[in-house]
């Protein structure tokens, strides 16, 4: 996510860091480089222009010459406009009303409504402890509302059934009906989408929004479509009172455009980012936190909420115990590991969000791939038990009936287990009390703070 822009922008501002002083003509020219990277990114004009006015005023006022380290100065006041560009702070859903609160999910279609619809309601039940019931008023799309029914079964929350045959208000006000006698807490009604803005599509869904009043009317778009998603939005605005948006396959979007021309453009906060396909796949949008990972400087608190969240603390003391007491670090755990890993969204991901990795060359971050990640998890899942417990059984045919099993080569199982022992090595070293000063060495070895030491040869993922 932001990869092209992120790589721009750290390659112009990196030129000023070790700069004494900084002059108005350098601060231009490397206003120009930023510039060029924001419109690069389909960034709106409009906000690329108000953006370098915002940072030149105070690059070349007091803030900077009084510094002692002014290449440094700049960077703050570029991810502090950054962060006022996307809004600051992130702003939550305001629930608060009698329940059930409504949410009318609004946008065109292809954008991603229905997964998101799913994806809200899980996160709702998850980290706000609501219970959550979804419907389905896209009366034109085949297949629509199975397809929610089935994402709703999915996420454990409940849904209010519909057919292509009703009108949609009148889905709308059986959902209301079913939501308040089962005693939901949020009711988040899906709506047709069209392939563009017509005044057909804007009158059903401002006739929807009269008739069920909800407390979060929330424009769901595609981020891939750059500055032409603030654009549509703000058609949809001017509609519909929107409360927010929702920023889908964000994971996918190399430029990031959208995410800084939404809110400057529509005047809406961005309140959730789509970041996979998963309907786990969906977090709180933190301006803040965003701004830190364009500018390479990583997102650790976001990383430490999804390690909080999603690792398998139960694995995770059995693993630890296991190593305190020496016990062998076998293939089976290798595997968890690699499965705890995918399960926070691939390594890429990760690394999108660790300090430093700005910092890192491509070579060394290209070496990484949960592709990779899949196939070592194939070939350990071809193996037998005791092979797992015992790797130097495997040998000549062995290893020949592993690579069929999985489809990979034996050059492949090799580099596995190399990697493997190489894994295993440092876990023998963390036997006992030595765990602390293993980990203290591990952080001394990693640039900017953030990467695993031995990125090269071959010695990823671990």
């Amino acid at each position: 996510m932001f990869e092209n822009l992120s790589d721009r922008l750290n390659k112009t501002l990196k030129s000023l860091r070790g700069q004494g002083r900084l002059t108005e003509e350098n601060i231009s020219q490397a206003m120009r480089e930023v510039r060029m990277a924001l419109l690069e990114a389909d960034v709106a004009l409009s906000v690329v222009k108000d953006f370098i006015v915002k940072v030149k005023e105070r690059a070349v006022g007091q803030e900077v010459a009084t510094s002692l380290t002014p290449g440094q100065a700049l960077i703050k006041i570029v991810q502090a406009e950054l962060e006022a560009l996307m809004g600051e702070v992130n702003e939550s859903l305001d629930l608060r009303a009698q329940p059930p609160a409504v949410i009318l999910m609004a946008g065109l279609q292809g954008a991603g409504k229905t997964t998101s619809v799913a994806k809200l309601a899980r996160f709702l039940q998850e980290r706000e402890s609501k219970k959550v019931m979804v419907a389905s008023a896209d009366v034109y799309r085949p297949a629509a509302i199975e397809q929610l029914k089935l994402l709703a079964d999915e996420v454990g929350a409940s849904f209010c059934p519909s057919d292509a045959g009703q009108r949609p208000v009148d889905i709308a006000n059986a959902a209301l009906a079913q939501a308040k006698k089962q005693f939901v807490d949020v009711l988040i009604l899906d709506t047709a989408g069209r392939l563009h803005v017509d005044e057909e599509m804007m009158g059903e869904i401002k006739h929807l929004h009269a008739a069920i009043n909800p407390v979060e009317t929330l424009f769901v778009v595609d981020s891939m479509t750059g500055q032409d998603a603030a654009n549509t939005a703000r058609a949809f605005d001017e509609a519909l009172p929107l409360t927010g948006v929702v920023l889908t396959k964000a994971d996918g979007d190399a430029r990031g455009g959208a995410a800084l021309s939404v809110r400057q453009i529509t005047g809406k906060p961005i309140k959730f980012l789509g970041i996979g396909e998963k309907v786990d796949a969906l977090e709180p949008f933190h301006p803040d936190r965003v701004a830190s990972r364009i500018l390479g400087m990583g997102d650790t608190l976001t990383l430490i909420e999804e390690l909080e969240r999603k690792v398998d603390k139960k694995k995770a003391d059995k693993l630890a115990q296991k190593v305190r007491k020496g016990k062998g670090f076998d293939l089976e755990d290798f595997r968890d590991q690699l499965q705890q890993m995918q399960g926070m969204g691939g390594v890429a991901s990760l690394l999108d969000k660790l300090p430093g990795m700005a910092n890192v060359p491509d070579k060394v971050k290209n070496q990484v791939n949960d592709k990779e990640f899949v196939r070592m998890e194939a070939m350990i899942n071809s193996m037998t038990p005791k092979e797992r417990r015992y790797p130097d059984l495997i040998k000549g045919g062995r290893k020949k009936r592993i690579t069929l099993g999985s489809g990979t080569t034996i050059q492949d199982l090799n580099k596995l287990l190399k990697q493997f022992k190489q894994m295993q090595k440092m876990m023998k070293k963390m036997k006992g009390g030595k765990m602390a000063r293993m980990m203290q060495g591990m952080a001394g070895g990693m640039p900017g703070g953030g990467m695993p030491p031995g990125g090269g040869g071959g010695r990823f993922p671990f």
